[in-house]
């Protein structure tokens, strides 16, 4: 029996961008090519302005490439429209960021339920609310439900927003400096958390960080250098 192949394959990704001040275009990513397996967790790490957050809003089809593939679960996803990604990164693809951009007017549970009013389908809207309920408590929020964003720290906020990427149960979750604006024991803490609920709930993990500690908790890192993906040293 064949082997399944990898959820996520980068093939040759380029971006370009036109750049006024310089000549010609400037390219942020060159000719890059990756292959992350189903449930692995993966570190992309490379200083600032090397191209990690190009890299991961292509990867969570918020940006397309300028040329090569992105392979999701087997579907191309340059073959998409607008409309049809956006149903693919609401469905199968969660985000964390380094702010949590969570609603300040509502609770933590309404935050959390927030992607599941794009959906059409009713028995995932149905089932939402104990689905939020569980993760809430999964991660020690389950008596925060009814607060608001203002009244949690900045570690509650992070973890209030990795509920809401995990809501509508992506196959994906990509975190992009999740633990930037985090003190160290709650930067720890939510680093834990996502390595744990990647073996929990399955799904495949994609961290962008200049965290080494975060990084090098991952079962895999990979630098960004030059445009290119090279293995990571540790201690990178």
């Amino acid at each position: 029996m064949a082997s399944p192949g990898p959820l996520l394959k980068l093939t040759r990704v380029t971006r370009r961008y036109d750049s006024p001040n310089q000549s010609g275009a400037l390219t942020v990513l060159s000719e890059v090519s990756l292959d992350v397996a189903k449930g692995e967790s993966l570190a992309i790490v490379g200083p600032s302005g090397s191209g990690k957050s190009t890299l991961l809003h292509i990867i969570g089809t918020l940006d397309r490439p300028t040329s090569g593939s992105v392979m999701f679960n087997e579907q191309d996803l340059g073959a998409l429209n607008d409309q049809q990604l956006a149903v693919v990164r609401n469905r199968q693809i969660g985000f964390v960021f380094q702010s949590h951009y969570l609603l300040p007017q509502c609770t933590v549970l309404e935050n959390v339920l927030v992607p599941t009013l794009a959906s059409a389908e009713a028995a995932t809207r149905n089932g939402a609310g104990k689905r939020a309920e569980r993760l809430l408590k999964r991660v020690g929020l389950g008596e925060r439900t009814s607060h608001r964003p203002g009244e949690l720290s900045g570690g509650e906020r992070q973890r209030v927003a990795v509920v809401r990427a995990l809501i509508n149960q992506p196959q994906l979750l990509l975190a992009d400096e999740p633990t930037g604006s985090l003190d160290q024991t709650s930067a720890r803490e939510l680093g834990q958390l996502l390595l744990e609920l990647n073996r929990e709930e399955g799904v495949t993990l994609i961290v962008v960080t200049h965290a080494p500690d975060l990084a090098q908790r991952m079962s895999r890192m990979l630098e960004l250098k030059e445009g290119r993906l090279v293995p990571a040293v540790s201690g990178t």
